[in-house]
C-alpha cells in the first residue's frame, strides 16, 4: 500500500512538473534516467523482493528531487533560502540530489540480505557502497556525453556544473556519502538480526 502511494504522489507530481519545463530537452534528459528508476523498482517490488516502507521512501527521495531538478533544471530550482542561509555561491540542489542517489545502498543491501545473495557481512555493505560508487561514475559520464553531443544550452543544463571545475568529483562524493548514511541506518536497523542469522554470515 504504501508503494502505491509512494507512485501516485509521483504521477501527480510528474504530470505537474511536466507543463512547462524550463527546457523541454533538458527535462526529457533528466526525466529518462527517473522513468528507468521507477520501472525497474516496479518490476523488483513486484516479482522479486517487496521492498520495505523505508526502502521505498529513501529510493523515492531520489526520484521526487530528480523530477523537480528536471522542472527546473538543477541550477534554477528554487533554493535561494538554503543557499543565503549557508552563504553558498552555487545552488547546491544537485547536491542534495546526488546525495538522495546514495541512499539506494539501503534497497540493495535489503535485496542482498533478504535473498541471502552474500556470505559475509563486508560482502554485504561494501558491494553496496561500490554499486552506489559505479552508478555515480557512469551518470557522469553520460553528463559529459550529452554535453557534447545535445545542444550547447541543454547540455550546460544538464552537466550542471555552475563553474565548478570539480563539480563531477563532487556529485559522485555526494552519491558516496548518501551511500554511507543509508548503509549506516540498515546497520542500525538491521545489525542485531544480521549478527544473530549465523546462515548469512
Amino acid at each position: 500500500m504504501f508503494g502505491k502511494i509512494l507512485f501516485l504522489i509521483y504521477l501527480i507530481v510528474f504530470i505537474i512538473l511536466a507543463i512547462n519545463p524550463y527546457d523541454r530537452v533538458v527535462w526529457l534528459a533528466e526525466n529518462a534516467p527517473v522513468w528507468i528508476t521507477v520501472f525497474c523498482i516496479i518490476l523488483i517490488h513486484l516479482y522479486y523482493h517487496r521492498f520495505s516502507n523505508i526502502a521505498l521512501f529513501f529510493m523515492s527521495i531520489f526520484i521526487f528531487l530528480h523530477t523537480i531538478g528536471g522542472h527546473y533544471t538543477f541550477a534554477r530550482v528554487p533554493f535561494d533560502y538554503i543557499t543565503e542561509f549557508f552563504g553558498f555561491e552555487r545552488n547546491h540542489y544537485d547536491r542534495v540530489a546526488h546525495f538522495s542517489v546514495g541512499f539506494y545502498a539501503f534497497a540493495i543491501t535489503e535485496v542482498l540480505w533478504a535473498k541471502k545473495l552474500v556470505n559475509a557481512k563486508f560482502i554485504l555493505y561494501s558491494y553496496s557502497f561500490f554499486v552506489i560508487l559505479a552508478i555515480a561514475a557512469l551518470y557522469e559520464l553520460f553528463e559529459w556525453q550529452f554535453a557534447l553531443l545535445a545542444d550547447p544550452n541543454a547540455g550546460i543544463e544538464v552537466l550542471g556544473s555552475q563553474g565548478d571545475i570539480w563539480d563531477a568529483q563532487k556529485d559522485m562524493l555526494s552519491d558516496t556519502l548518501g551511500s554511507v548514511f543509508a548503509l549506516m541506518i540498515f546497520w542500525f536497523l538491521h545489525h542485531k538480526q544480521i549478527f544473530f542469522d549465523r546462515s548469512d554470515i
